[in-house]
């Protein structure tokens, strides 16, 4: 995945004590304007359960430690920890590999001359996912090529046609 220099130092200060704290960190994300800057931190259980709004809370204050002590954007900025969301973003090949068959949007650097590709998941290796398109050709992308993938699930509400 291609992550900028500071959400990369970020993401890997925080996974030295993420274990520890019995957590897992999804994703970093720098955001927002110059003037109102934001750092988002995704986190889960060590084992991929989901957290309760009071662990997340719990959680916090040590992920606001890290992210301080680092002191990424100049100035004042809004940290959000939260939980991953049905939006989830993949980042690591074994999250790649534990979403195989799950449909996804992905953005890359630049592949097969075009950049957004929507798919299912088909397989994941060490190296690259490779997504079946609807009504195209499966297509093998790398991760070194990846900007941004997130999990897009299929909800269905149990409506019945016709209304």
């Amino acid at each position: 995945m291609v992550k900028s220099k500071q959400e990369q130092l970020i993401i890997d200060e925080l996974e030295k004590l993420a274990p520890e704290h019995g957590v897992d960190i999804v994703d970093v994300e720098l955001a927002g304007a110059t003037k109102a800057p934001c750092v988002r931190v995704r986190i889960e259980g060590a084992e991929g359960e989901a957290l309760s709004l009071d662990e997340v809370t719990a959680h916090t204050a040590w992920v606001s430690e890290v992210v301080e002590a680092i002191d990424p954007v100049s100035g004042s900025y809004t940290l959000e920890v939260s939980t991953p969301g049905i939006d989830r973003p993949l980042r690591r090949p074994n999250d790649f590999q534990r979403f195989v068959g799950e449909r996804c949007e992905l953005t890359t650097t630049a592949t097969e001359g075009r950049r957004r590709f929507k798919g299912a998941i088909m397989t994941a290796d060490e190296d690259a996912v490779t997504l079946e398109l609807e009504g195209e050709e499966p297509v093998r992308i790398l991760y070194t090529d990846v900007k941004k993938c997130t999990l897009k699930p299929v909800i269905d509400f149990g409506r019945k046609e016709g209304k």
